[in-house]
């Protein structure tokens, strides 16, 4: 492990503060450093595009929010390089190393003392008139959601082939453990556990007040057809990618072979990260 990556939430002045203190760090224990060309371009230094850090690194440092760790995981993915998130963001759920944390973090990332947390991905396949427009692996969700003028819109839902419903609804969202904590826990879905292999299916406000989240095991493969007729129905890929969807487009959603590695640099209460994040207990 000699060839070490930085990426950087775009637009903010701490991650290029905290580069000028750990490149001379990491450089002085004889370590390669890759950083992204926007963070490269305000420090005057010789800087890479992401896809060539991805290829080229051993692992891969963020400093942003849970934002830049979601690009960073569909960037990595297919290569597997572990990923150290230290949190300059919000919540910060995948993002938890601290900024006062950051150089001891790093002491144990280095020392190979750190916990490595795999976390399963989804595989999105969009095929229109029997041929395949994309595919996108995500950490997080995959959400089929209206446009704010739209329509109720009709989504006809098999898992394993089996017909399950036909959701009325303003979308649905279908989330890994990982994402149970983002756009499914705001719509009403539960908190799972990111150590568990499942999926679970969360419709936003189902026009049918009986249709419920449905957790499904992870090895399942799911088939919604778009069955209204709108122009103005979105697929968004972790929130960060997306595409519009016609009437008839099959959106195919199973595990991805891939998985995003998260290391750990502590001991860690997963219990307690949802107490903090989420205000358990306040008054």
């Amino acid at each position: 492990m000699k060839k070490i990556g930085v990426l950087t939430k775009i637009g903010r002045p701490e991650p290029v503060e905290i580069l000028k203190e750990i490149l001379p760090w990491l450089r002085q224990r004889g370590y390669e450093v890759f950083v992204d060309l926007e963070a490269a371009e305000k420090l005057n230094i010789q800087g890479y595009q992401r896809s060539e850090i991805a290829s080229t690194v051993d692992i891969l440092i963020v400093l942003g929010g849970d934002g830049t760790m979601l690009s960073a995981a569909r960037l990595v993915a297919e290569r597997g390089i572990p990923i150290l998130g230290i949190n300059l963001g919000g919540l910060g759920f995948i993002t938890e190393v601290n900024r006062s944390e950051v150089f001891s973090a790093m002491e144990t990332m280095l020392e190979g003392k750190c916990q490595v947390e795999e976390r399963i991905m989804l595989s999105t396949t969009i095929m229109r008139h029997g041929e395949t427009l994309n595919s996108y692996s995500v950490l997080n969700d995959v959400v089929i959601t209206k446009g704010a003028l739209a329509r109720i819109i009709e989504l006809e839902t098999f898992i394993e082939h089996s017909y399950v419903t036909t959701y009325r609804a303003d979308g649905l969202i279908i989330s890994t453990p990982t994402g149970s904590t983002a756009y499914n826990l705001s719509a009403g879905g539960p908190i799972i556990h990111p150590s568990q292999d499942c999926m679970v299916l969360t419709p936003i406000c189902p026009h049918t007040l009986s249709n419920r989240p449905i957790v499904i095991p992870g090895d399942y493969t799911i088939e919604i057809a778009l069955k209204s007729v709108s122009e103005d129905v979105f697929l968004t890929l972790d929130g960060q990618v997306g595409m519009s969807l016609n009437k008839g487009d099959i959106i195919t959603v199973k595990k991805s072979p891939y998985k995003t590695r998260l290391l750990i640099p502590c001991e860690r209460d997963y219990f307690q990260v949802l107490r903090e994040k989420l205000g358990w207990g306040g008054r």
